[in-house]
């Protein structure tokens, strides 16, 4: 059969209409095999063959360019996400995920060095299958991609198990057999260019069958590890500039809350040392502090004692001192000041701040704060700095009123030697000093005993310090007038006793007298106070307080006004109201009892009634008067004042 031209033609058209569909080099191909089947001549054949080959050059043309066109594609989508980076890892898997697929490799990884471990490590993935592998780590130098850090140049295998140009570790095999891995390209991720480029991790695209990569696959793998490169940069350096302007953000916050904290400290020392400069006292630093810090506030002696208090807590503490329970309290306020006293600092006890009020090394007293658990660093050193302007403002007043207790002193002093030589002329002096001596006063007469003796009248200063009161040394004695607020002698005598003697830390012994009003009766009154002292040594209460009245018989024998009613009263009275509300006779049955010396067979007779009646009336009188009023010390000042009683005509 003979060809035509026109057969050729048609060959030729055939080929180009599979060129047009994007058919396979196979059927292109088949077209020349085709015309020799149907018996072209020879001269036909060689031209459909000449023709079939070039259609095979213009479809691997239009193939390298289809292939072009997807990796620019992906290469501009890649730039696409990092222009819009967000997440640094979604970018990563990205690029690992399009490197596998332009490459049409089985899996692609990319892997980022530890600069704290020294090596480094998987950190995207894309088609493996082996944990062993995800989790490999590579020192530099070893395996491949080792090798591509190490040297920052691409290296790829066809046969990875096979080639010795790398150097095989136990783990890397493991790893690399694990995942099933044959032919590996790896590149760098370099950031600059030339020499001085840094490697920051490699880009790898692995097949499980052998493979020769072909050169620009290595070229296009480069363009997506340099925008992966890229890619870390960016995030890194956004990541710095985040930490940046967190820290920026964070030493704003911390500068502006100091400027604050500086400005509200000058504020309030400014106000403090107003106050002071006004002539301020300690209750109105104590109420300006509890405004500042929104607390409450005491301040405290240097026993633990209140001076004075501003809240709530102030006041129980205040009513804990007067009623005698405070003792513990005191105590607790002396240690957590003194632990304060040696930290140089507040500290914080028993749900309260306390910081201490210094003189030097000296224990002037103690700032108390309730209320504030959470003082921060600026209400911290705020209160620890008004704890400074106390002590400058206690030491300040206690030099004043040591000196005007000194003068005061020795205007006492005159009065108690002789109180009769000018009486107007004593109390005019008292009147310029600020002292008023016709106003009532409680006297006190103090004493102790040993090394401690010497103590005693600084500690005396110290406890009426800021009461308005005065003491002076006199007759180898302390006394002490304080003005009279409707606290009995007694009660006046035992919170000095125990306050004293935490002072100076020995028993002291206090008699009190008065109130007493005028230097007469001020005399006389420091004249009972010294009988009774001597009266509480006999008795063998050193250390104790208490005042005439308190003494029973021996107040009425000891006391300037014997106060018959007062003692007969306090003996009997409990008897005397019950004789009186339902008509018994318990007073008479007791004074037949002590009268017929404790015997009840001889009181019965005497009071014409049944022995049962006198042991139920005489077990009365012990229900109304305790268990000891039968003993020695008692019974004596019953049958006193029983006699006492009978002389009155009662």
């Amino acid at each position: 059969m003979s060809h035509t031209p026109l057969s050729v033609a048609r060959h030729l058209r055939r080929l180009l209409e599979l060129l047009a569909a994007g058919a396979p080099a196979e059927e292109l191909g088949a077209v020349a095999a085709e015309a020799r089947r149907n018996g072209a001549t020879a001269q036909d054949l060689a031209e459909v063959e000449q023709a079939t080959e070039a259609a095979l050059r213009v479809h691997s043309t239009l193939r390298q360019h289809r292939r072009r066109e997807a990796e620019l594609t992906a290469l501009f989508d890649t730039a696409g996400d990092l222009a819009a980076l967000r997440d640094l890892d979604a970018v990563l898997r990205s690029i690992v995920r399009r490197a596998r697929m332009l490459l049409g490799t089985d899996t692609a990884y990319l892997t980022l060095p530890d600069e704290e471990a020294g090596d480094t490590y998987m950190r995207v993935t894309d088609g493996s299958v082996s944990e062993l592998f995800q989790n490999l780590r590579l020192q530099l130098g070893e395996g491949l991609g080792g090798l591509v850090a190490q040297t920052a140049r691409p290296y790829a295998t066809p046969d990875y198990r096979t080639d010795d140009r790398f150097l095989h570790t136990g783990s890397i095999d493991a790893g690399v057999l694990d995942e099933g891995l044959v032919a590996i390209l790896g590149v760098p991720l370099l950031l600059g260019s030339g020499s001085g480029g840094q490697v920051i991790g490699a880009l790898f695209a692995a097949d499980r069958t052998p493979r020769t990569f072909a050169p620009d696959e290595v070229a296009l793998l480069c363009s997506l590890a340099d925008h992966a490169a890229i890619a870390i940069d960016t995030a890194k350096a956004m990541a710095d500039a985040r930490i940046a302007l967190a820290e920026l953000a964070e030493a704003n916050a911390v500068i502006g809350e100091h400027s604050a904290a500086i400005q509200r400290a000058e504020e309030s020392h400014d106000r403090l040392t107003d106050l002071v400069l006004r002539g301020g006292d300690v209750a109105d630093v104590a109420a300006d502090v509890a405004g500042l810090l929104k607390g409450d506030v005491t301040v405290h002696d240097g026993s633990g004692w209140p001076l004075t208090a501003v809240g709530a807590h102030g006041g129980a503490a205040s009513r804990g001192a007067e009623d005698g329970g405070g003792a513990e309290e005191a105590a607790a306020l002396v240690a957590a000041a003194k632990s304060s006293r040696e930290a140089a600092r507040a500290v914080f006890r028993d749900g309260r701040w306390v910081c201490a009020m210094l003189a030097g090394q000296e224990l002037l007293g103690c700032l108390v704060l309730y209320g504030r658990p959470d003082l921060d660093g600026p209400d911290q050193r705020l209160f620890e700095r008004s704890s400074v302007v106390t002590s400058l403002l206690l030491l300040l007043r206690r030099s004043v009123a040591e000196t005007e207790n000194r003068v005061r002193g020795d205007l006492i002093t005159d009065l108690l030697t002789a109180p009769d030589r000018d009486p107007a002329g004593l109390v005019a002096r008292g009147r310029r000093l600020g002292f008023g001596l016709d106003r009532p006063h409680i006297v006190l007469v103090a004493r102790t005993g040993g090394e401690a003796r010497g103590r005693l009248a600084d500690a005396a200063v110290q406890y009426l310090f800021g009461g308005g009161g005065v003491s002076t040394e006199h007759e180898a004695a302390v006394v002490l007038l304080l003005p009279s607020d409707g606290t009995g002698p007694g009660e006046a005598a035992r919170l000095a006793a125990a306050q004293l003697g935490q002072l100076i830390g020995a028993p002291v012994t206090v008699a009190g007298a008065g109130p007493a009003a005028g230097p007469r009766a001020i005399a006389d009154a420091h004249t009972e106070g010294v009988r009774c002292l001597r009266a509480l040594r006999v008795l063998d209460r050193a250390g104790q307080g208490a005042s005439v009245a308190e003494l029973g018989f021996l107040g009425v024998l000891l006391g300037d006004h014997h106060d018959v009613d007062g003692f007969v009263t306090a003996a009997l009275g409990p008897l005397l109201d019950y004789d009186t509300q339902r008509g018994t006779q318990l007073v008479r049955t007791l004074r037949a009892y002590f009268d017929c010396g404790g015997s009840l067979t001889r009181a019965k007779e005497e009071l014409h009634v049944h022995v049962n009646t006198v042991v139920q009336r005489l077990d009365r009188v012990q229900a109304l008067l305790g268990p000891d009023w039968n003993s020695p010390e008692q019974a004596l000042e019953l049958q006193l004042a029983l006699r006492l009683h009978l002389l009155s005509g009662a």
